[in-house]
């Protein structure tokens, strides 16, 4: 037997009635932390588009900026699963290459959608290194939309599989997933970008990742999963402000031409995460400065970083 793992299994105990307490009061993990600073990244959604996470999480690290704090909707709930588990950012990268649609989605014929990504289930479970969210190296928060009330649904613990499925569920493309009788569809319809809850979990900057970009080209719709995405798409922007809020920083890899399946140009998606992370840099490091100063959260509207403003390579 080895000599450290009832310690290990005490910790995840803990870990697990504390994220639970968390969830029946309603207090942060700032509070629990006793103030303690740290930087939280909310991954917002975009199928294929996401990959671009991948790239901004490659430039944080080479440059030794601490992540405490990881929210995720949809693709940025795989990813951010992914990476909170224990992936480096080359068995990422690794992942990317090889991933594609067929990988999550079996079609069939339902009231509920289009295609089940039952799939998903297989393709996480040899993803992960871990299968709880207590047992991640990185706090991670999970969000999805209750199909029946419109109301937003935040996971921090229990399993992990079911939630990033169900943060994933886009909706009239995917069947909704059920978790504890809720019938949960993609997280991107409550939080388009997880900013909010990130900061709830205890995070004094928040990095929102954003990507944007039109689902159709000039040449219009090439079916109807690309009017519902343009159609999301419009409808996101329009209540963008709600998100922002949060925000420190926003950041917005430069995704546009890139379809919602186009998994196969991984090395193009994740190389616009890295230049828009790394022209940021500064300002980055400017929002972590004041935060440190002040210690008072600014609600103004946070500075948007995107290719079309950045200086180049």
């Amino acid at each position: 037997m080895r000599v450290g793992s009832p310690v290990k299994s005490l910790g995840r105990i803990i870990r697990s009635v504390q994220a639970f307490g968390r969830e029946l009061s309603g207090h942060s993990d700032a509070e629990s932390r006793n103030g303690q600073s740290g930087i939280g990244l909310a991954l917002g959604g975009g199928f294929a588009r996401g990959l671009a996470h991948i790239g901004v999480l490659k430039v944080l690290e080479e440059e030794n900026i601490p992540i405490r704090f990881i929210a995720g909707t949809s693709v940025g709930a795989l990813i951010g699963a992914a990476y909170c588990s224990g992936l480096s950012i080359a068995e990422l990268e690794q992942v990317a290459t090889r991933v594609r649609f067929k990988h999550f989605a079996r079609w069939t014929l339902s009231r509920y959608g289009f295609a089940s990504n039952q799939r998903m289930i297989g393709f996480l479970n040899s993803l992960l290194r871990v299968k709880t969210f207590e047992e991640l190296r990185i706090p991670l928060a999970v969000t999805a939309t209750d199909f029946s009330t419109g109301e937003g649904v935040v996971f921090h613990s229990g399993p992990l599989v079911d939630p990033v499925r169900a943060s994933c569920a886009y909706p009239g493309m995917f069947l909704p997933v059920k978790i504890r009788g809720r019938l949960l569809i993609d997280g991107m319809l409550s939080h388009a970008v997880p900013t909010k809850p990130v900061r709830q979990m205890g995070a004094d900057h928040v990095l929102a990742v954003h990507l944007k970009g039109r689902w159709v080209s000039g040449d219009g719709p090439r079916h109807l999963f690309d009017v519902i995405g343009q159609c999301f798409s419009i409808a996101q922007e329009m209540n963008s402000s709600q998100w922002k809020e949060a925000a420190d920083l926003v950041i917005e890899p430069d995704v546009n031409g890139y379809k919602y399946d186009a998994f196969e140009h991984s090395a193009s998606l994740i190389r616009a995460g890295e230049i828009v992370t790394r022209a940021a840099l500064p300002e980055i490091c400017r929002c972590m400065e004041q935060r440190e100063r002040t210690h008072v959260p600014e609600r103004r509207r946070p500075p948007v970083a995107n290719p079309a403003t950045m200086p180049a390579d």
